[in-house]
């Protein structure tokens, strides 16, 4: 059986030649790479100012639609939570009263609506779920906030507003 020391090989390094020792070309190339920089387009948008154009396929932000009617869509089936990977979706379904059966167009809603959208990763699955077409993807890029409460968002920011107003 053969000893350890026998598997391991050492590493003899060459030593260096006289243009190598004294870093001077290495130096130049290096700052010729950070000149050649300086002539280029620069990359960053000023973002108030500027927007930045997406792809057709760009998902942004989530919406709850509405039907023709101005009613909601989302009958509080679940499918959209339980698509979702990430679970960033939640909802608390609740039946309608009675004498409100005519007025809307099922009989179960969506009492609480909630997307966490720090855990959501915009992969689309809850738009696919859904078997009203009550959720798209189809807003602007989310906006930036402060505080982490501030990026729960329930019905009050995600329903579209009434086509009447």
């Amino acid at each position: 059986m053969e000893s350890l020391s026998n598997k391991r090989k050492v590493l003899i390094q060459k030593p260096l030649n006289f243009w190598e020792r004294i870093y001077l070309p290495a130096i130049v190339k290096g700052l010729s790479i950070t000149m050649s920089h300086f002539f280029r387009k620069p990359v960053t948008i000023q973002y108030p100012e500027q927007k930045r154009e997406f792809s057709e396929n760009f998902r942004g932000m989530h919406s709850l639609k509405r039907d023709e009617e101005g009613r909601e869509r989302c009958t509080a089936c679940g499918l959209c939570a339980l698509s979702c990977p990430a679970e960033a979706i939640s909802m608390i379904a609740a039946e309608r009263k009675k004498g409100e059966e005519n007025l809307y167009r099922e009989e179960k809603y969506a009492a609480v609506y909630e997307i966490n959208m720090l855990r959501c990763i915009f992969c689309g699955l809850c738009e696919e779920a859904c078997p009203k077409e009550a959720i798209y993807l189809d807003g602007d890029i989310v906006p930036s906030e402060y505080l982490r409460k501030d990026f729960i968002y329930g019905k009050d920011k995600l329903v579209e507003a009434p086509l009447n107003q």
